[in-house]
């Protein structure tokens, strides 16, 4: 949980547990996030996901942020929902209308469909989605995409604490992982008082800790 929920390497959760009295290789923490990490995060989706679909209103914001993978540029597309929710991240080596219809087609088949769905002037956003046959859902807008390029902060701190990435899978594995447990303890405390955030964080832990029992 740590690993992934805040910018830590896998040295720095190693020193924390020791400080703790938990005797353990950096190398474990690799381990254990690469078993359950994906586990619990596939977990968290699914039940984002079966709350979400009955929704009338809902609204996606899609966008790509350029990643170095050993000094080659790729494209991570991510998508969040009117709350700020990340729902899919994909990696892929370019940004064309190839790769934004396989981002559309895996994020319609995962959460089926939204009423509108927001994204920048990018020419591959709109040929994907008249190929789809709905491009009426589509908005563009200089300030329309904000909600998700906010979104993108929690995954170049991520970045930066790792010192990049060095292969798309590993990327891609961490990206879907990270975006889910990052939802789930979420709890945008600016939005509560105090005391409805504490218990909305004492909640979150909670069904974490059902998850890490199961």
């Amino acid at each position: 949980m740590m690993y992934i929920r805040f910018p830590l390497s896998l040295r720095n959760v190693e020193d924390l547990l020791h400080e703790r009295g938990i005797d353990i290789s950096h190398e474990t923490v690799r381990f254990w996030w690469g078993r359950f990490g994906p586990m619990f995060a596939a977990e968290i989706r699914q039940r984002r996901v079966e709350r979400m679909r009955s929704m009338t209103h809902w609204r996606w914001h899609l966008d790509e942020v350029f990643v170095k993978i050993n000094g080659e540029t790729r494209y991570l597309w991510r998508a969040v929902d009117h709350e700020g929710e990340v729902l899919e991240a994909f990696v892929s080596k370019r940004r064309d209308r190839k790769a934004a219809l396989k981002f559309l087609r895996k994020l319609l088949k995962r959460h089926g469909p939204a009423q509108t769905i927001v994204t920048d002037r990018l020419r591959s956003h709109g040929a994907a989605m008249r190929e789809l046959g709905n491009p009426e859902r589509q908005q563009t807008g200089r300030c329309l995409n904000n909600r998700i390029e906010n979104s993108h902060l929690p995954f170049r701190r991520r970045e930066r604490a790792m010192t990049r990435f060095r292969r798309m899978r590993s990327l891609q594995k961490f990206a879907a992982a990270q975006s889910s447990i990052h939802n789930h303890f979420n709890k945008e405390r600016h939005l509560y008082r105090r005391n409805n955030f504490k218990l909305n964080r004492a909640t979150a832990l909670a069904e974490w800790r059902q998850l890490f029992a199961a």
